[in-house]
C-alpha cells in the first residue's frame, strides 16, 4: 500500500481525544513548586523598589524572585540571543529595573501551590518612575526608520505610475493581532539533581530553547534537556523561547526543586503579536488591462529593543508583471514587546493590501477582477533576477476555482445582488507563499521484526508533523503504517530547526527518504551475502523497499525479506542517522500560490456581515496527506476571516495597556461565523524543489482570504473599507 497522498487519520490522535498526549504543563512530579509573574503595570520607565514582604508572610509561600533577588544571569546580549532572533538586544527577564513594556514581569512569586503563588502575587508592592511612553503607531509614523530596500526597484515606477491611462493609490492598515492558541505558554522544569534539568517547554524549537537556556545560564548542553511532545498550537508564537522558560528555569535553580510556570490568558498578552502596520499603494495601468508601475510602501511596528521585521512589499514581483516597481519598508519603535511571527508572517499583511488594491483597479478599469490578474499574470520572479518557477499552477487554481465558486454568474455592479435584506457580495484575491526548505537530520531504527523507529527533534504543533512522517516512512521502508513509531520534540534527537515558515513537512519528509536510503543501502549489503541470493548482483538504485522485502526494480520475483536479511546477518537493528541538505541550484523560484472566492452578505440596515462562502484553490506541489492538508487549509482560511472581521488588540494609549486582552473581548471567529468552506488541491508536480516534489501547506492557506472577503464586502456593499478588521460600525460612516 501506498499512504503518501492518501487521507490517512492523525497517528497521533487518538491520545489527543483520550487524554494521553500530555502537554508543557501537564507533567507532574513530586515536590511541584508553583510559580506565578507579578507584572508591571507601566509601559516605561524603572522600578524604584518591590515590597514583597506581605506575599512572604502567606503560609505556603516559598519565595519571590527579583530582579534584586535571583540566580545569576549572563549579562550580554548575545546570551540572549535564540536561533531565529532579530537584530538588537533581545529582553532578558527578571534581569534590571528597567520597564519596557506593560506587563512585563517584575517578580515572580514561587509557592506550594498555585493558587496561594496567584493570591500572593497580588500583595507584592512595586513602586515605579515612570517615563513618557508611546504605543501608537500613527505617532510615530513620522519618525520610522527606514530598513534597507526589500527588492531592487526595477525601471521608474513613479514617472510610469504618473503616465499610466489608470491609477489607483491606497492607504490600508492592519491592526496588531495577538496569538490565542488553546494552549497558554507554559514550562514545567524537573530538577533531575547535580544541576541537571528536564524542560517541558511549549515551543516550535526544543533545541532553540535548549541552547537559549544554557547560553543564559552557562550550563552545558548535557545538562539541559528540553522536550515539547505535543504542542496546542503555536504558528509563530513559539519561533522564539518565550520568557516563561526563563523564569522556571531561574526558579528551579534558585529552590533546586522542579517548577511550573503558566502563563495566565491576560498574560499572553505581553508575548509577541502580529505588528500593525500602514500600507501605500500605487498601481498603474494601461487601458487594457495591464501593470505599468507598482509602489509598495509599508510601515511597521517593532519595540524599541528589536527590530522585527518581514518582507511585506514584494508579493507582487511574483504575481503580476510590471516593468516598474519600487518597494520600500520602514520600522516605527512602539513601547510594546517585539512583534513576531504570525501564520504567513508578511504576506498575510502584505497581500491582504496588494490584493485589495488589484480591485480597485479593476473597479477603475470596469474589468473583471479575475480577468485583471490573468492579464498582469507573471510567469516569473521579477525581484530576484526574473527567474521561472519550479513550478506554478496558479492559473489552474483560478480556473477551477472560479468553476467551482460559480464566478462567471457575477453581476458586476456594486450592491447589484441580494437576497432579502441582506446584501450579498462575492470578492476573489490571490495567495503566494515561499516553499521553503531547510538542513535536517533524521536517525532510523530497523528492527528485524519489520518495525522502524524514526527519530527528529523537529515539532508537531498540531498540523500533523508525527503522521506525514509515519506515512512517508512507510513508503519509504515498505512498512505498514502502525510497524512506524515517530520521536520528535526533543532536544536530545537529531538536528532540526524551529518549526514554521512551511518547511518542516518538505524537509523532514525528504530527510526520511536520505536515511531510509541509507537503510536500504546497508541491507542490501548484507543481502548480497545470503547464500543464492536474488540480489546479488543488485545496486542500491536498482532495488527497493515493498511489503517488507527488498525487492528488485526490474523484477518483482527477485525480492528477499527484511527479516531473513537481518537474521542471516545475526543483525537484530539496523540503525542510520543522516543529514540532508538542499542544493538552491539559483535558477528557479520555490513558491505555493492560491486562489481564494469569496461570499459574503450584509445585512443592509444592522450591517452585520456574514461570510457564507468560500472556495479556496491551492496549488502546492504533492500532497503528502489529504486530509491533514485539508485541515490545514480550512484552518488558514478560518483564521482569514477572523483578520478580515474581527481580530484587533485595543490598545489604551494613555497608559500603554491592552484593554481586550482575553478571548471575550479579543474576538476571533466561532463556529457561527464559519459557514461553507471548500479547499481544492491543484495538481502541481515539481521535481525541481526537492525529491519528493513537497512545498508545505501551513501559511498559504490564510494568504489572501482577508482580501477576498473585503472585495467581496465592497460588491455587497459599495463601500470600501481599508482598515481591518471591517466592522458593522465603518460600514455606517
Amino acid at each position: 500500500m501506498t499512504y503518501i497522498g492518501t487521507a490517512t487519520s492523525r497517528i497521533d490522535g487518538h491520545a489527543k481525544v483520550t487524554g494521553g498526549a500530555k502537554y508543557a504543563a501537564e507533567f507532574n512530579v513530586p515536590g511541584l513548586v508553583h510559580a506565578f509573574i507579578v507584572e508591571s503595570t507601566i509601559a516605561k520607565g524603572r522600578i524604584l523598589h518591590i515590597d514583597a514582604s506581605e506575599a512572604l508572610r502567606v503560609e505556603g509561600v516559598i519565595d519571590v524572585l527579583t530582579h534584586e533577588k535571583r540566580p545569576r544571569m549572563a549579562d550580554t546580549d548575545d546570551a540572549y540571543k535564540d536561533d531565529v532572533a532579530p537584530e538588537g538586544a533581545p529582553y532578558r527577564p527578571l534581569y534590571d529595573s528597567k520597564i519596557m513594556f506593560s506587563g512585563q514581569p517584575v517578580a515572580l512569586v514561587l509557592a506550594e501551590e498555585w493558587e496561594i503563588a496567584r493570591f500572593a502575587a497580588s500583595l507584592v508592592r512595586v513602586e515605579y518612575e515612570q517615563e513618557a511612553h508611546v504605543t501608537d503607531l500613527y505617532r510615530q509614523r513620522e519618525v520610522a526608520f527606514a530598513l534597507p530596500e526589500p527588492a531592487k526597484p526595477r525601471g521608474n515606477a513613479a514617472k510610469a505610475f504618473a503616465a499610466a491611462d489608470v491609477g489607483h493609490q491606497g492607504e490600508y492598515y492592519v491592526p496588531i493581532e495577538h496569538h490565542n492558541p488553546m494552549e497558554p505558554y507554559a514550562s514545567t522544569v524537573t530538577w533531575d539533581g547535580g544541576g541537571k534539568l528536564t524542560v517541558y517547554d511549549k515551543t516550535q524549537g526544543v533545541q532553540n530553547v535548549q541552547r537559549y537556556v544554557c547560553g543564559i545560564f552557562d550550563m552545558k548542553p548535557d545538562d539541559v534537556r528540553v522536550m515539547s511532545p505535543f504542542v496546542g498550537g503555536a504558528f509563530g508564537s513559539g519561533l522564539r523561547p518565550q520568557y516563561q522558560v526563563v523564569l522556571a528555569v531561574l526558579a528551579a535553580r534558585s529552590v533546586e526543586r522542579p517548577v511550573r510556570l503558566v502563563l495566565t490568558r491576560q498574560q499572553m498578552y505581553s508575548l509577541g503579536y502580529r505588528p500593525a502596520m500602514i500600507q501605500r499603494i500605487e498601481l498603474g495601468a494601461t487601458a487594457g488591462g495591464t501593470l505599468d508601475a507598482i509602489t509598495h510602501e509599508a510601515i511597521t511596528v517593532t519595540s524599541q529593543y528589536e527590530d522585527f521585521h518581514r518582507h511585506e512589499t514584494t508579493w507582487s514581483g511574483l504575481l503580476y508583471k510590471s516593468a516598474n516597481a519600487k518597494y520600500a519598508h520602514k520600522l516605527a519603535r512602539l513601547d510594546l514587546p517585539t512583534s513576531c511571527d504570525m501564520r504567513g508572517p508578511s504576506a498575510t499583511t502584505g497581500v491582504y493590501a496588494l490584493e485589495s488594491a488589484m480591485d480597485e483597479l479593476a473597479v477603475a478599469l470596469k474589468l473583471d477582477p479575475l480577468e485583471l490578474r490573468l492579464r498582469c499574470y507573471s510567469d516569473r520572479d521579477q525581484n530576484n533576477g526574473d527567474l521561472p518557477f519550479s513550478s506554478k499552477n496558479l492559473r489552474e487554481c483560478y480556473r477551477q476555482g472560479a468553476e467551482m465558486f460559480g464566478w462567471d454568474k457575477r453581476n458586476p455592479e456594486p450592491r447589484s445582488m441580494r437576497d432579502g435584506s441582506e446584501l450579498v457580495g462575492w470578492g476573489m484575491a490571490t495567495g503566494v507563499w515561499e516553499a521553503l526548505q531547510v538542513p535536517i537530520t533524521v536517525r532510523i531504527v530497523l528492527t528485524a521484526n519489520g518495525h522502524a523507529e524514526v527519530a527528529c527533534a523537529t515539532s508537531d504543533i498540531g498540523t500533523g508533523t508525527y503522521t506525514i512522517m509515519a506515512q512517508v516512512a512507510a513508503d519509504a521502508l515498505g512498512l505498514p503504517l502502525d510497524n512506524i513509531s515517530i520521536k520528535l520534540g526533543d532536544s536530545t534527537l537529531p538536528q532540526s530547526p524551529v518549526e514554521g515558515g512551511s518547511w518542516i513537512a518538505a524537509s523532514v519528509s525528504n530527510g526520511i527518504v536520505t536515511t531510509s536510503n541509507a537503510i536500504r543501502e546497508e541491507l542490501l549489503r548484507l543481502a548480497k551475502k545470503v547464500p543464492g541470493s536474488p540480489l546479488a548482483n543488485a545496486t542500491p538504485d536498482k532495488v527497493a523497499f515493498a511489503d517488507g522485502k527488498l525487492v528488485s526494480r526490474q523484477d518483482a520475483s527477485r525480492a528477499i525479506s527484511i527479516a531473513d536479511v537481518m537474521r542471516h546477518g545475526a543483525v537484530d537493528r539496523i540503525e542510520q542517522e543522516k543529514s540532508t541538505n538542499f542544493a538552491n541550484d539559483g535558477k528557479h523560484a520555490h513558491n505555493t500560490h492560491s486562489a481564494l472566492f469569496a461570499e459574503v452578505r450584509v445585512d443592509e440596515q444592522l450591517g452585520v456581515i456574514r461570510v457564507t462562502r468560500i472556495v479556496s484553490a491551492v496549488a502546492a506541489g504533492r500532497i503528502l496527506n489529504t486530509k491533514t492538508a485539508h485541515s490545514q487549509v480550512m484552518g488558514g482560511v478560518v483564521w482569514g476571516i477572523g483578520v478580515a472581521l474581527h481580530e484587533e488588540t485595543l490598545i489604551d494609549h494613555k497608559f500603554g495597556r491592552i484593554m481586550n486582552a482575553n478571548i471575550a473581548e479579543y474576538h476571533i471567529p466561532v463556529n457561527a461565523d464559519v459557514h461553507d468552506i471548500k479547499v481544492i488541491f491543484v495538481e502541481e508536480q515539481d521535481n525541481i524543489v526537492n525529491p519528493l516534489g513537497i512545498k508545505g501547506l501551513g501559511e498559504i492557506g490564510i494568504v489572501g482570504v482577508a482580501a477576498a472577503i473585503a472585495n467581496a464586502v465592497y460588491h455587497a456593499t459599495g463601500k470600501r473599507i481599508r482598515d481591518l478588521p471591517i466592522t458593522l460600525d465603518k460600514l455606517q460612516r
